[in-house]
């Protein structure tokens, strides 16, 4: 008896290696054995909740799993994040966000969390280019007829941002630099209401990953401005870039990731990584993702972990550049 509980013990020591998990919880019944919920911290309908329920419905069909997905709006994103930092490290809580997650204590002054040591990087899925919108009323073409507006009338023009820290909000701090401006950016709590808000005219611009914005942009709801990267998409070869539009240099992504609370098992990171992985990868080869606008990402955890680093000493530098205050 003693020897098979030194024997235990060292599997789940080094489950990290490659020990499955079944043989990790011989005593206690095999990961996952009871479904596992995914936290989207912000409002039904954005980039960030499409693509998790996209993978939610990959994970039950390859995995035989049930994986709810829950909305947890506000705090910029920082309510379902907290949601799973206090929860049980046991795997069946999840986060899935985008780079948002990662800049809470850049951009919030009571940020109840940090984002980067709270938490244990699962997995990094995907990348997605952005789009910046405009409402559909405003006779603007391009973005050099914007700055031109912009600049005469600076009090006419909001930029709308699904929440402070996101890629869109950082891309947008961006545009602002780049054309010497210093436009109101308003913070929403998330991707759907500020579109909405764009659509009625209430605010004029919003910047945020195609995979949300496309739709709308094409039934003429809001209307496409550019594509924030150097070339066109394939997805969308209608719009022009950054630069043909008239702002060289404006290229940034969205990114899109799974988070667990800080003392998740090693063994457990690893299933999770590769069950995501998996999936990523199969909706990638089925053309799923183009049809979305996102590229695939297969990253180990500790691979995620130092693209996190980079990520937010390249945000932080942007935003320090234009004197950007903690809300």
């Amino acid at each position: 008896m003693i020897h098979r509980r030194k024997f235990i013990a060292s599997a789940l020591a080094t489950a990290g290696a490659g020990f499955n998990v079944a043989q990790s919880f011989a005593q206690g019944g095999a990961y996952p054995n009871r479904p596992i919920h995914i936290i989207v911290p912000f409002a039904p309908g954005g980039g960030v909740d499409v693509f998790g329920r996209v993978l939610a419905e990959k994970l039950k069909e390859k995995r035989g799993i049930t994986v709810v997905i829950e909305n947890r709006a506000g705090g910029n994103g920082s309510i379902g994040g907290q949601a799973v930092q206090k929860s049980d490290p046991d795997g069946y809580t999840l986060l899935f966000s985008a780079a948002t997650h990662v800049m809470a204590k850049l951009v919030m002054r009571g940020a109840p969390y940090d984002p980067v040591t709270d938490f244990v990087p699962v997995a990094r899925v995907g990348e997605a280019p952005m789009l910046l919108v405009m409402a559909p009323k405003l006779p603007q073409k391009n973005i050099t007829e914007v700055v031109a507006a912009a600049k005469a009338n600076p009090e006419r023009w909001t930029f709308a941002a699904a929440s402070l820290g996101a890629p869109g909000h950082i891309a947008e701090v961006a545009f602002n630099k780049l054309a010497g401006l210093n436009l109101t950016i308003a913070p929403y709590r998330g991707t759907a209401p500020a579109l909405t808000d764009v659509a009625a005219g209430h605010v004029q611009m919003l910047i945020d990953p195609a995979i949300a914005l496309l739709p709308m942009a094409r039934g003429g709801s809001v209307k496409a401005l550019a594509i924030t990267s150097a070339k066109r998409i394939p997805i969308a070869p209608e719009i022009p870039s950054a630069p043909e539009s008239g702002m060289p240099g404006l290229e940034h992504a969205s990114w899109y990731g799974v988070w667990g609370p800080k003392a998740l098992p090693a063994n457990i990171v690893t299933w999770l990584n590769a069950a995501f992985n998996e999936a990523t990868q199969e909706l990638a080869a089925s053309g799923k993702l183009a049809e979305l606008g996102i590229v695939p990402v297969k990253e180990t955890p500790d691979e995620f972990a130092k693209f996190v680093v980079k990520d937010v000493k390249r945000n932080t530098e942007l935003l320090q550049s234009v004197k950007f205050e903690p809300v």
